[in-house]
């Protein structure tokens, strides 16, 4: 019995050794593999991620794309202006098709409904302040969530609004239902195949608020049936606003008021492993947005992790890179522990076309965002 329990014991070191060891190997790896390599590196990568193939020719066909895709990266990393790494990723067997097709959402790119954007001053002078992280703040942002392939990002995005605006506004932490009135009950959306964050919040006001995460909990795919009058409401809204498509503005109203969703071009977050991107119109066009994510924060990139620059006399020096921090929906183990960065002031992948947030009361006195 003791020798059992031992051995059981260094196998399950073992295999988290083996684990580990895989995970670095893949994050280190140069997106640039050799013929000789890339098979060794995709036979980690099958490991790291649970992949097996029905074939041969679908097993070639997979190792192609994946070689494509390190090959892509390589670009990537070679034009990214921020501080992005990109490389290897539970999305690295799949083509750009496939990727928009599992975890795309095609209908966040339609036109927005009349919503009057919000009225305030867009003025540079105006203070904000140089950090803000909700994360920070006890009972404002809930665990990241795994939409699988469960097109629903634009309504987990609304319920992690909803969320920190409840806990912001009244410092009581909810974690509400994306299962309940957003997939099995909504009238507004489609369920998994997609749907507008808007379309969340009109569903919020249409059911008079939403069930608790705890009562009704995620399944990855619509119910046959809306059991949500079964359970009581633990949060609700009273409208929602769009506001002014200008980022110094936007800064400022997420660190008085609380995080807002946004909605952007996911095309550079398929090879995406962590730090700040930094896009141009050419690599993730502004106007072509198809994933709605939650904005929690701001804000500057260490001196030393920022790209070096020669100054006039050619001596090398350091810049910061100003950024935004969002919150993702494809579970803990993506990006920054399921969170990315995103160059904040360029309007990077479109951040800047549908800010949109649920309010659901004034605070009671005035909100200060954690540094």
């Amino acid at each position: 019995m003791a020798l059992t329990a031992h051995l059981s014991c260094f196998l399950v070191l073992l295999v988290a050794g083996l684990a580990q060891g895989i995970k670095d190997s893949l994050r280190v790896q140069n997106p640039g593999a050799g013929p000789l390599e890339l098979k060794e590196v995709f036979t980690l990568f099958q490991i790291q991620y649970n992949r097996s193939y029905s074939n041969p020719a679908e097993y070639a066909r997979r190792l192609d794309i994946f070689a494509r895709n390190l090959a892509q990266a390589q670009r990537l990393q070679e034009e990214d202006l921020g501080t992005a790494k990109f490389g290897v990723t539970a999305f690295s067997d799949l083509t750009e098709e496939e990727f928009d097709q599992l975890y795309g959402n095609q209908r966040a790119a339609g036109r927005a409904p009349n919503v009057d954007r919000k009225v305030g001053s867009d003025e540079w002078e105006e203070s904000v302040p140089s950090t803000c992280d909700w994360r920070k703040a006890p009972g404002v942002i809930s665990p990241v969530k795994d939409q699988k392939t469960c097109l629903c990002c634009w309504a987990m995005a609304a319920a992690g609004n909803i969320e920190a605006q409840w806990g912001v506004k009244f410092r009581q932490p909810v974690e509400v239902s994306v299962q309940a009135e957003l997939l099995d009950c909504g009238r507004c959306g489609d369920g998994c195949r997609g749907g507008f964050v808007w379309d969340a919040f009109v569903t919020v006001l249409n059911n008079s608020g939403l069930a608790s995460e705890k009562d009704y909990p995620f399944q990855g795919a619509v119910g046959t049936k809306c059991q949500a009058r079964k359970h009581e409401k633990v949060a609700w809204i009273q409208d929602f606003i769009m506001l002014s498509g200008n980022e110094q503005g936007i800064a400022r109203y997420l660190a008085t008021e609380g995080p807002i969703t946004v909605t952007i071009n996911k095309k550079l977050l398929q090879q995406y492993q962590n730090g700040v991107i930094k896009a141009t119109n050419t690599t993730c066009d502004p106007q072509y947005v198809d994933h709605v994510v939650l904005l929690v924060g701001f804000g500057k990139t260490k001196s030393v992790e920022g790209r070096q620059a020669k100054d006039v006399s050619g001596h090398s020096r350091r810049r910061s890179t100003p950024y935004w921090i969002l919150k993702n929906s494809w579970g803990a183990n993506w990006g920054e522990k399921g969170y990315f960065r995103l160059h904040r002031g360029s309007n990077a992948c479109g951040i800047t076309k549908y800010p949109i947030t649920a309010r659901v009361d004034k605070p009671a006195k005035k909100v200060s965002c954690p540094p």
